[in-house]
């Protein structure tokens, strides 16, 4: 199961979701895109996991914090207590033994992250 991870700000666009998830390696063979659950109602990503084809995951908060990611921002880490919500989105909804395909690429200017794991779903 492949899955991105996505991390914005409330007011992304759809083009700034489309540029990280194009820069993190693109949608090809996702199953699904995912982010902490305060977010998984943001248009932009509902209109981007349509044009994928793959459903939104919202995974909580709590279940992202402690997940060690290989980038770290602080502004993530003291809100989120992890150090990317994009990486930790995507290991935590690909499952218990996922690994990151792809690290965290930001978009252009900087409202979009996305980061891609692979495992064996929940």
């Amino acid at each position: 199961m492949k899955v991105a991870g996505l991390g914005f700000r409330k007011d992304v666009t759809l083009a700034s979701l489309r540029e990280a998830l194009l820069a993190a390696g693109g949608s090809e063979g996702l199953a699904a895109v995912a982010t902490v659950s305060e977010k998984a109602e943001v248009e932009a990503l509902k209109q981007l996991a349509r044009e994928c084809g793959v459903p939104v995951m919202a995974v909580p908060a709590d279940m992202l914090a402690g997940i060690e990611t290989p980038t770290r921002s602080k502004l993530v880490a003291e809100k989120f207590g992890t150090g990317s919500v994009a990486e930790a989105a995507a290991l935590a909804a690909a499952g218990p033994r996922a690994r990151l395909i792809a690290t965290r690429a930001v978009s252009q200017d900087r409202t979009a992250t996305a980061a891609i794991a692979e495992g064996d779903g929940a």
